[in-house]
């Protein structure tokens, strides 16, 4: 009798925020600014290779946006885990939300010209956008057809690593674990956290995981 000794596949979906960069440090909307990493930055997507690399975790796949935070914090991560060679496929789709007239205020300035209220809106809320930019609504309408075509498929045959910015992954976590518009507004992900996924042969989420 022939026995098949093969590992069975394991399908994790690793999501890692970027490192916080220079624009985050000084409280501005970013969005699409391509703001690189500061030190911390560096330092917080050092540390998150390595909490993975405790865990001995090894990628088939890896993907980041197409803005530096996030592709220098996927090479440090990779770097970290000892895969230098696993290079991420970048996708626009990936990109931060894009705040429209925000990017590049502060809190402050950006308060004086529309009012706090409204602009906590605009940074919560499921569907309103701030002059000329996205929604959180936008930004899942873009970023799900791109798990669904890309990354997903990708999860399916291994284990993934998705890098990228605050507000697309919330966009991806309202998607993969059914969120409703109103929890989302709660869901808050901090510069270098991590949350895994284990993935069924269905596609259907089996269990999760949560690091910072």
């Amino acid at each position: 009798m022939i026995h098949d000794c093969k590992a069975p596949v394991t399908r994790h979906l690793v999501l890692v925020r970027h490192g916080q960069s220079v624009a985050n440090r000084s409280g501005l909307f970013t969005g699409l600014l391509d703001s690189p990493l500061t030190e911390q930055g560096r330092m917080e997507a050092e540390a998150a290779g390595r909490r993975l690399a405790e865990r001995s975790w090894r990628f088939s796949a890896a993907f980041t946006s197409t803005l530096t935070r996030a592709i220098v914090s996927g090479r440090l991560i990779l770097d970290a885990l000892g895969q230098p060679g696993l290079v991420p496929q970048r996708f626009a789709a990936l990109d931060e939300r894009d705040y429209g007239d925000l990017s590049g205020l502060d809190k402050i300035a950006a308060d004086a010209r529309w009012g706090a209220e409204r602009i906590e809106t605009w940074r919560r809320s499921y569907a309103e956008a701030p002059p000329n930019g996205e929604s959180l609504r936008d930004t899942v309408a873009r970023i799900v057809p791109c798990y669904l075509r890309t990354i997903q498929p990708a999860v399916m045959g291994g284990d993934v690593l998705v890098v990228a910015h605050g507000n697309c992954l919330r966009a991806l976590v309202m998607a993969l674990e059914d969120l409703s518009p109103a929890e989302v507004e709660h869901l808050e992900l901090a510069t270098g956290s991590v949350r895994i996924y284990e993935l069924a042969a269905d596609t259907t989420i089996k269990a999760r995981w949560i690091d910072g």
